[in-house]
């Protein structure tokens, strides 16, 4: 009798471990085929959004530099207008003149200073008669080093670093999103950050920041889908750029026209995204390492920067 009450615990276990492993390995293959579709064959089965039906015009924040640049001069290379909004007047007026000599699109400059709370009124006097297909919040800022938040200086960097990463992307959306809603059709593309993934410490404040980018767009995803808006978050992980303090691209580490190109086409393809395809891999990495391991490796980002500021000084 025992003997048969085991013989028959074995077969329930067996097909109890056969059906795990059967949900595992579909859960792999479903991760894979969605990874190759995604950013290797969406582009060739025609699965990328055409975002220039979606409206005449695109808003891009932050746009005189690295990833918001590159989704500026992608999407005008679509033949979408786009309306550049950032800190510096001249950078601006510059890169508006080469955007439209190159690909021969109309441009809009808006000179605006997004660590302020008063300068939304005067972007949707801007925009608000536009037919506006796409919308980038871009524009943003991180640490200069990993710090521990209590040593942090500016006194002002709190405020700045709610404003320009937070208020911004809220900001924005509420004003192009109504437009959208009425014509039923538009793009939200949200930049967030690998840091927003997950707690970040001695990045504290930004992770955090991006972390409200990220549940900001997941549930305006769900909240409007039925609208025919479409939202994407964007989490990159390192690109060449001032932002990153990175000056030679690598597999890992792609230029700005690389990762955004790659961004690009998982619009209508991925609400959620890290843009590119190694950006993905360090995703899936980042996931199973320990975090005393990511704490050493800030911690010691951190030592580095400071001996450096410190020999800065020395040699001033």
């Amino acid at each position: 009798m025992f003997q048969e009450y085991l013989a028959g615990s074995a077969d329930v276990f067996s097909a109890i471990g056969a059906l795990t492993t059967g949900v595992v390995a579909f859960k792999v293959t479903l991760g894979l085929f969605r990874f190759i579709s995604a950013h290797f064959l969406s582009g060739a089965l025609g699965l990328s959004a055409n975002l220039r039906k979606a409206g005449a015009w695109a808003v891009v924040t932050g746009c005189t530099d690295g990833i918001g640049k590159a989704y500026a001069e992608q999407l005008a290379a679509r033949g979408i207008n786009i309306v550049l909004i950032s800190r510096t007047l001249s950078k601006l007026t510059e890169m508006a003149k080469e955007v439209e000599e190159k690909y021969k699109v109309k441009t809009m400059v808006i000179a605006a200073d997004f660590s302020q709370a008063d300068i939304y009124d005067n972007i949707r006097s801007n925009v608000e008669n536009l037919d506006i297909g796409v919308l980038v919040n871009n524009v943003g800022m991180s640490y200069d080093y990993p710090e521990y938040y209590a040593e942090i200086e500016d006194p002002n960097f709190v405020s700045k670093m709610l404003h320009l990463n937070c208020t911004s992307v809220a900001k924005m959306t509420q004003i192009v999103l109504p437009n959208m809603l009425k014509k039923r059709q538009g793009y939200v593309i949200n930049i967030g950050s690998s840091a927003g993934s997950a707690p970040t410490p001695f990045l504290t404040l930004y992770s955090a920041c991006k972390s409200f980018v990220d549940t900001f767009t997941r549930a305006l995803t769900i909240e409007y889908s039925r609208s025919g808006v479409n939202f994407q978050l964007v989490s990159p992980y390192f690109v060449v750029s001032k932002l990153s303090k990175i000056r030679k691209a690598s597999v890992f580490v792609p230029t700005p026209n690389t990762y955004v190109k790659g961004a690009l086409a998982t619009v209508g393809v991925q609400s959620s995204t890290n843009g590119f395809w190694s950006h993905t891999v360090q995703d899936w990495i980042r996931s199973v390492i320990p975090m005393s391991v990511i704490v050493n490796g800030l911690l010691d980002n951190r030592r580095r920067a400071l001996k450096k500021r410190a020999d800065a000084k020395q040699n001033q």
